[in-house]
């Protein structure tokens, strides 16, 4: 499926976009595209937006890209990938960019206005500006079939990862139970998101899709993000990161990477995440404001993706042993014992990078575990999985 949901859009794109530039009035739309309007550059607002939009669109923190990526082969260059997913995701951006301002050229020529009268922002532009421009077109049943049913793919196509993330995320939690059962974990979860979903599709549907865009997609990311990033470079350590990093792909990335993951990287994602808590107003459409229980929900709604984390940094600070929580928490910076690559070549690879050090890992209860000693008892269990 993904051979084709994935491909399909660049050829409708290719397709609208030859369209799209016979158009009369595509080119003031192309200009009005691509010519920089410099004093928006001292506008902190663009630069917010712009960071919202490239978090939005190239999916971090949603736990896709990590999903995916744990299939992957060990060796696998993930460093290369982490490279082409933001490249590729910017460089369809700017051809969906001349495609969209194309037709809206020409919507803006026929309305006798100019672009930015046209030109609206978030769910607006997708579904009323655009499909409006192309209800203007000759045999305008053949455009606007082949627009939406990109857009149906592409949602379609976002769909598959987002779901498989959480699908993921069960069976990885409760294997025993659900391993066996995943064709049935998935029908209960395509119901489940079906049911969530019919609200947005009646009369008054744009206004939950606008509470959802409006707080699911801006705050709690941002914090999602940083914590992670600040996980992996102050608490595991970029010199581990750079180590395991360096065993999958056969070498260190630059050294760069250290002073963006430690210094620059968070920095620029606090501000952003302060950005969009300063500015974000109560939700609006339309020039509409929400009555005060809808923005009660809408908060509601970005905190749920939130609670997880402090609640299981409890959960675990509880379970581990310790007189105090400041040891405790120091047993917990630890990686666990059943921490590493899940095969047995790359995991025992694994173990003997870290023999270096006496205590890299620990036990599930936080004492720490010798790794000449882990080594040997992962070949211990190796032996007795050939014997039996």
């Amino acid at each position: 499926v993904m051979h084709f949901a994935a491909p399909f859009p660049y050829l409708v794109l290719l397709v609208l976009l030859i369209r799209g530039l016979t158009l009369p009035g595509a080119v003031e739309g192309i200009k009005f595209y691509i010519i920089p309007r410099w004093e928006k550059l001292a506008d902190y607002n663009v630069w917010g937006d712009a960071a919202l939009q490239i978090f939005y669109s190239v999916g971090m923190a949603w736990g896709g890209l990590i999903t995916m990526a744990s299939y992957n082969n060990f060796h696998n260059n993930a460093y290369r990938d982490a490279m082409l997913v933001p490249i590729i995701n910017c460089g369809t951006s700017i051809f969906a960019g001349f495609v969209i301002f194309s037709v809206l050229g020409f919507m803006a020529h026929t309305a006798g206005t100019t672009v930015d009268e046209v030109v609206k922002q978030g769910p607006g532009l997708t579904f009323v500006a655009y499909p409006e421009a192309v209800a203007k077109l000759p045999i305008s049943p053949l455009w606007a079939v082949l627009f939406f049913l990109m857009l149906y793919t592409i949602g379609l196509d976002s769909q598959f990862g987002m779901f498989e993330t959480c699908i993921s995320s069960f069976i990885d939690e409760y294997p025993r139970l659900l391993r066996s059962k995943r064709v049935l974990l998935a029908a209960v979860g395509c119901f489940v998101e079906f049911l969530l979903g019919l609200p947005c599709i009646t009369q008054g549907g744009i206004y939950v899709l606008q509470i959802m865009d409006w707080y699911c997609a801006s705050f709690s990311l941002m914090m999602i993000s940083l914590i992670e990033c600040l996980v992996i470079a102050w608490i595991y350590g970029t010199e581990r990161f750079y180590k395991d990093i360096e065993l999958m792909i056969g070498y260190k990335p630059h050294a760069i990477w250290h002073y963006m993951w430690r210094y620059v990287t968070p920095a620029v994602i606090f501000g952003i995440w302060l950005f969009s808590i300063i500015t974000l107003g109560p939700v609006t459409y339309d020039g509409k404001s929400y009555p005060t229980w809808a923005i009660v929900f809408g908060w509601i709604l970005g905190m749920v993706s939130l609670v997880p984390i402090p609640l299981m940094m409890i959960i675990q600070i509880i379970n581990t042993e310790g007189d105090t929580i400041v040891e405790r928490v120091k047993k917990l910076t630890v990686p666990a014992k059943n921490w590493g690559p899940s095969m047995e070549d790359d995991r025992e690879d694994y173990i003997k990078s870290l023999s270096h050090n006496t205590y890299t890992l620990s036990n599930m209860d936080g004492s720490p575990v010798d790794c000449e000693e882990a080594l040997l008892t992962h070949k211990q269990k190796i032996d007795m999985n050939n014997s039996s």
